[in-house]
C-alpha cells in the first residue's frame, strides 16, 4: 500500500521549493493549497461561502480571495468557518488523487497548515521545512503583493516552527536550496531502508 507523506512548513519555509524537487524526482505531490483554490471554485463551495460571507466578497460573481483573506487572517473564529468549509472538500479530491497514484511506493501531501488543520494524524510520515523567520519574512515579501503586517497575522495564524518540529519524524532547515535538497534526498533513503 502507498505510503503518504506530509510535508509542512511556515509560509516562506521552502516547503514547495521541496515539493517541486520531489516533483523532478517522480514523485506525486498532492499541494493542499493548489487544491483549495481549486475546490473554492465549486459551486457548493462557492455556496457555502456566499452563505457564511455573504456577496460583499464577490465582484461579478467570482470570489475575490483578496477580501475573503483580509476578513479570515483578522478574525480568527472566521478563518475555522472558512476551513470547515474547504477543509472537507479537499480532503475528498485527496482521495480521488490518491487512488490515481496508488501505482507510487510514497506520495507526498504539502500543506502550510497540516497540523492546524488536524490532519497530520492521517500521515505514514511528516517532514518539517523550517528557515529562520526574518528569511521566510524577506522571501514573502519578494514573491507576493502583501506587505509586512498582513504577512505577520498569517504567520501568527500558523504554529511556529518550534512546534512543528516537535510532531515531525524529520526536518529540513532550508537556508541554501542544495542542501535542502541533500537533506531530502537523506530521507528519502532513510525512508526505502525503512
Amino acid at each position: 500500500m502507498v505510503k503518504v507523506i506530509g510535508l509542512t512548513g511556515g509560509i516562506g519555509s521552502g516547503k514547495s521549493t521541496i515539493a517541486k524537487y520531489l516533483v523532478s524526482l517522480g514523485y506525486p505531490v498532492y499541494v493542499a493549497d493548489d487544491a483549495g483554490r481549486k475546490v473554492m471554485r465549486f459551486p457548493e463551495v462557492i455556496q457555502a461561502i456566499k452563505e457564511k460571507f455573504g456577496t460583499a466578497i464577490f465582484d461579478n460573481q467570482q470570489l475575490n480571495r483578496a477580501a475573503l483573506a483580509k476578513i479570515v487572517f483578522e478574525h480568527p473564529e472566521k478563518l475555522q468557518e472558512l476551513n470547515a468549509i474547504v477543509h472537507p472538500a479537499v480532503r475528498n479530491d485527496f482521495k480521488k488523487w490518491l487512488e490515481e497514484n496508488q501505482d507510487s511506493p510514497y506520495v507526498f501531501y504539502e500543506s502550510a497548515i497540516l497540523f492546524e488543520s488536524g490532519s497530520y494524524t492521517n500521515f505514514d510520515k511528516i517532514i518539517t521545512v523550517t528557515a529562520p523567520l526574518e528569511t521566510r519574512i524577506d522571501r514573502v515579501l519578494k514573491r507576493d503583493s502583501t506587505d509586512r503586517e498582513q504577512l505577520l497575522k498569517r504567520i501568527k495564524a500558523q504554529w511556529t516552527d518550534e512546534e512543528r518540529v516537535a510532531k515531525s519524524d524529520f526536518v529540513i532547515e532550508n537556508l541554501d536550496i542544495d542542501l535542502a535538497k541533500l537533506k531530502m534526498d537523506e530521507f528519502l533513503k532513510i525512508l526505502t531502508i525503512n
